[in-house]
């Protein structure tokens, strides 16, 4: 059974803009219908895995967005490391949660850049595809490699809206993975061609600005914001099912579904 690491909203809210989707929205987060939808976000997903929380912390508003606490392979642990000065005390607490579990805590150079799981996400074949160009440092490919010891493989974000490659990828059983390519350098794209061939599926911006690549996948099971009719259907004929789940208030703050939890 997968296992997930969810933070409660008690202190989410938008009080500061690091990203584009932020712009316009600060202190319009409806507070109440937040935590309505998180709780239907978490019993969804307990209803499939297993759910672990992590406590939050007055002053750290983005610290419910679990992807960006580091990355977790088998008992490593690598703590992420933030961009903005917003973020950055998270990663001490990250850190303390996870020694605490008996992981063995990680980190990159200081001077490294590196958000976590929201840019580096492990494919059916336990290849990591590691995201850069707007959140994390290229440099981070290298050194994930010299500690975890596994096959990566670097992928560069040009849009700013598509900030973490968790946003624009996510891969998917048996081989497969979608993806919005307009998030993409030209030679990324070739890239995840070449890596997936048939069995990626390239949404449409409607579904790309639905966050509908930021989702969680759990067997036949694939959570996400919401779904055009069409990438449904396209889901449903390589066996898959789409289980949406509104987070509507967390995507004013460039977070959905994925954004909100990390395989542990």
């Amino acid at each position: 059974m997968k296992r997930f690491l969810m933070c409660e909203p008690k202190f989410f809210e938008v009080c500061y803009v690091i990203n584009p989707w932020m712009e316009g929205n600060m202190g319009k987060v409806n507070k109440a219908l937040a935590d309505k939808q998180w709780q239907h976000l978490h019993d969804t997903v307990a209803g499939l895995a297993s759910v672990s929380l992590t406590e939050p912390a007055a002053g750290l508003p983005d610290m419910v967005f679990t992807a960006n606490a580091g990355l977790v392979h088998k008992n490593d642990f690598i703590v992420a490391s933030f961009l903005h000065a917003e973020r950055q005390p998270e990663a001490k607490l990250f850190g303390q949660f996870f020694a605490a579990q008996g992981y063995r805590v990680q980190h990159l150079r200081e001077e490294t850049i590196f958000e976590g799981a929201g840019d580096a996400l492990f494919d059916a074949q336990e290849r990591l595809w590691v995201g850069s160009g707007i959140r994390s440092d290229s440099q981070a490919l290298d050194e994930i490699i010299a500690v975890l010891d596994v096959e990566a493989h670097a992928l560069e974000l040009v849009d700013p809206r598509w900030y973490h490659l968790d946003t624009a990828f996510c891969p998917l059983p048996q081989g497969r993975a979608i993806a919005y390519a307009k998030a993409f350098s030209a030679k990324s794209v070739d890239a995840l061609d070449h890596a997936f061939g048939e069995n990626i599926i390239w949404v449409s911006e409607p579904d790309a600005k639905n966050f509908a690549c930021n989702a969680i996948s759990i067997d036949r099971h694939i959570i996400m914001h919401k779904a055009s009719a069409e990438l449904k259907s396209a889901l449903k004929q390589r066996g898959l099912e789409v289980i949406e789940a509104d987070v509507s208030e967390f995507l004013k703050s460039g977070g959905a579904c994925k954004c909100l939890t990390l395989e542990i």
